[in-house]
């Protein structure tokens, strides 16, 4: 269900974080090479990215797959940024289609994408949905359980959640009120969060940055798997992981 990866680092285009590896996100659309459920990933794409001096982050999304968008490889080849998310999407059954259904979703400054489902969407969505303001249901960016996990994380981020304990509270609420895969995925172009929750989810340091991703890109060295149920924390050169169920989740 979906693939995504995160970026940062320095400047790189997006061509050589998505397009250019041998088993990097372009080709998970059609061959993902560790994906648990779910076979391809056509039912969409997106890519947000970080300009110079703007904090509010730019993002490309279609309904397509990665690999029928003749125009996004031209973009891709000369768009360069510090940081970026991208997924690729397995549509859950009975959610919307569309480039509205597609991650990164955007919110400010921040990037969100989530690789999984919640269990019974959308008859177990009900429990979650009186965690949110009415305001915040109205205003989900497609009917989607991922849109709704957004929300959740949205809400947390609100009441002044560092971005890590906003997806680890939303994992323990999601978990206990329906359940699912929720491997979640933020950034705010300064440092990522990620979940491994249900599937897999990986990354590599080195000299030029940190790469969090679904699955390897490649198979060179240097590249670390993450335990299940895990919460992982990084910036420039630095990465921490921890289990979410000690991960701290108060909010000021």
């Amino acid at each position: 269900m979906c693939r995504h990866v995160a970026y940062l680092g320095e400047p790189v285009s997006l061509r050589e974080v998505l397009i250019d590896p041998p088993f990097g996100l372009h080709r998970q659309a059609w061959a993902p090479r560790r994906q648990r459920y779910g076979t391809v990933n056509v039912d969409g794409f997106g890519a947000g990215w970080y300009a110079e001096g703007d904090p509010v982050p730019a993002r490309y999304r279609q309904a397509v797959p990665m690999w029928a968008d003749e125009s996004f490889a031209d973009v891709a080849r000369v768009t360069r940024t510090r940081a970026l998310l991208a997924a690729v999407r397995s549509a859950t059954e009975g959610t919307a289609p569309g480039a509205s259904a597609a991650c990164p979703f955007r919110d400010g400054r921040h990037l969100f994408s989530h690789n999984g489902i919640v269990t019974g969407w959308p008859g177990s969505a009900a429990g979650l949905a009186g965690l949110l303001p009415a305001a915040m249901l109205l205003d989900l960016p497609a009917r989607t359980d991922s849109a709704l996990v957004w929300a959740l994380v949205r809400h947390r981020l609100a009441g002044g959640a560092t971005m890590a304990a906003a997806l680890a509270r939303t994992v323990r609420e999601v978990a206990s009120h329906a359940g699912g895969r929720l491997n979640l995925l933020i950034t705010d172009g300064e440092s990522i969060a990620a979940t491994a929750y249900g599937d897999t989810l990986t990354y590599r340091v080195d000299n030029r940055g940190v790469v969090v991703a679904s699955e390897p890109s490649d198979d060179t060295a240097g590249w670390v798997d993450v335990p299940d149920r895990s919460l992982l924390v990084a910036r420039r050169g630095e990465v921490s992981v921890t289990p979410i169920e000690t991960a701290a989740t108060e909010e000021p």
